[in-house]
């Protein structure tokens, strides 16, 4: 592994993007020699971009690098007016590489509103999780296969994996990416999108040794017939001003409330939320409304279907006449999808969701149901037993059923389990069919084992390439083992 947070500098020149050198060395040559006027191209922009002494939030501070043409602009690459390009973004195949350059000033911002949020990089703290508060973000420059986006919102991702990360003294940190979010400040950029994306998760791939997870994860939901961002392997670079690091091997996640809901269902319209929190759970009487974050609608207060939900779910009739109950929590959630989505999660074991945790789901009100659906989120911990007491047995044997009573109340009807018994049985015979997860794991791991395997000291979760080669290895028998807990399961039905 290497040991250096610096690129070899015979390696630097070419890794850094061609149009952001050749307009630094243009616009130094210009400076020199008393040329450019108050006219200004990209080239200068980019230029004015890396010198500027803005900091952290444009919005009340002044922005004077706004005088800029985005020359790189096309329909295709920049443009709101076109469909999700998911091949070019989204491969299977191949590890893409992204590049951001942010001044040195904006990225001290970043770094000094972390101290803020979780003290000291490298120290451990004694505060609590902040959790309501999200990082700043700051513009920078995005670059893809020579071409840049402009002036793109950056910022920190994560919850407790992001405070863990800083506070172990990890500076590869999960972003988030908003190709828009500074359109008021620089007109150019409005509507901007990354091949049709308006923004995208870069996850950090915390706690998983093998890199794979978030993307297995998502190709099993996928393959079961389950709504669920797209995913990625990117490697990441970020110039923040002494020339490009190497930040490591990350999952680029495809957005729910971007283009999942927008492709996956007939109409992005519908109420879309990401529940935390303490009315996540579902427990009777805890609703509330702050626990249910609207990332559609926002302006509309009107939460009358999740409640509709908690009612009908907590009805008496569950108990008097389970036929009607069945009925009615029908009328207002796709139980078919939850049943599937019961039988993929127990399958893969992700203990950092529902069940265990009051996060890491959405909810969206299908336009073309009225239903409310579940969608999976954020996959990095699962395919392992995990933490807290580990992911839930098969049969919930394990479940706290007061705290849970989606799981509880749904499993303990016969019709619903004779259903989710169904759905383990075709998920484990398809979409985690062990020969088909073994041959994943292989094809995945040899595509990324060179880019895992070089991240450096200070940029890794790795303290050796072994472990990156033995994480893989217990993939491979986690797929045989689950294939035997599911059989070992269904004997007893």
């Amino acid at each position: 592994m290497v040991t250096s947070n610096h690129l070899y500098p015979i390696n630097r020149l070419f890794n850094r993007p061609i149009t952001f050198l050749f307009a630094l060395a243009l616009s130094s040559l210009l400076l020199l020699t008393g040329c450019g006027g108050s006219d200004s191209d990209n080239t200068t922009d980019v230029v004015e971009t890396v010198t500027s002494t803005d900091t952290t939030d444009t919005s009340t501070t002044e922005v004077t690098d706004a005088d800029f043409e985005a020359t790189d602009w096309t329909d295709e690459t920049h443009s709101k007016n076109v469909d999700p390009n998911f091949d070019e973004v989204f491969s299977d195949t191949e590890v893409k590489r992204l590049d951001i350059v942010v001044t040195e000033d904006r990225w001290q911002s970043m770094l000094d509103n972390m101290t803020d949020l979780y003290g000291t990089f490298g120290r451990t703290s004694s505060s609590t999780l902040v959790d309501e508060d999200d990082p700043i973000f700051v513009p920078a420059e995005v670059f893809y296969n020579g071409t840049q986006w402009y002036r793109v919102g950056i910022r920190f991702k994560g919850n407790s994996s992001l405070q863990s990360s800083w506070q172990q003294g990890i500076l590869k940190l999960a972003l988030k990416l908003d190709f828009d979010e500074f359109e008021d400040d620089y007109p150019q950029i409005k509507n901007q999108r990354f091949y049709g994306f308006k923004k995208f998760s870069l996850k950090n791939n915390y706690n998983d040794e093998s890199m794979l997870r978030e993307k297995v994860a998502a190709d099993v939901f996928k393959d079961a017939g389950l709504a669920v961002s797209h995913t990625g392997f990117y490697t990441l670079y970020i110039d923040h001003g002494d020339g490009p690091e190497y930040f490591g091997l990350y999952t680029l996640v495809e957005e729910v409330d971007d283009t999942v809901i927008d492709t996956q269902f007939s109409s992005d319209e519908g109420n879309l939320y990401k529940p935390e929190d303490d009315g996540a759970m579902f427990v009777e009487g805890s609703f509330s409304q702050d626990d249910f974050e609207k990332k559609t609608n926002e302006d509309d207060e009107d939460w009358s279907d999740i409640e509709a939900l908690f009612s009908a779910l907590h009805d008496d009739t569950y108990s008097s006449d389970p036929a009607t109950w069945r009925t009615n929590l029908e009328a207002v959630f796709d139980v078919e999808v939850f049943l599937k989505y019961l039988a993929v999660n127990g399958i893969i074991q992700n203990w950092d969701t529902y069940g265990k945790m009051p996060h890491n789901y959405y909810l969206y009100n299908n336009p073309e149901t009225s239903k409310l659906t579940w969608i999976p989120w954020d996959n990095n911990e699962a395919l392992q037993d995990g933490n807290q007491g580990g992911a839930l047995a098969l049969d919930f044997s394990d479940l706290n059923s007061s705290n849970w009573p989606l799981i509880s109340k749904i499993y303990a009807d016969d019709v619903y389990r004779a259903r989710y018994n169904e759905y383990l049985l075709e998920v484990i015979s398809d979409a985690f069919e062990t020969n088909k997860m073994q041959a994943k794991y292989n094809d995945y791991s040899a595509l990324v084992e060179t880019y895992a395997t070089s991240e450096v000291s200070g940029y890794t979760f790795l303290e050796s390439d072994s472990d990156f080669y033995r994480a893989v290895d217990e993939l491979l028998e986690h797929a045989e083992d689950r294939a035997t807990a599911v059989d070992t399961y269904l004997d007893k039905q």
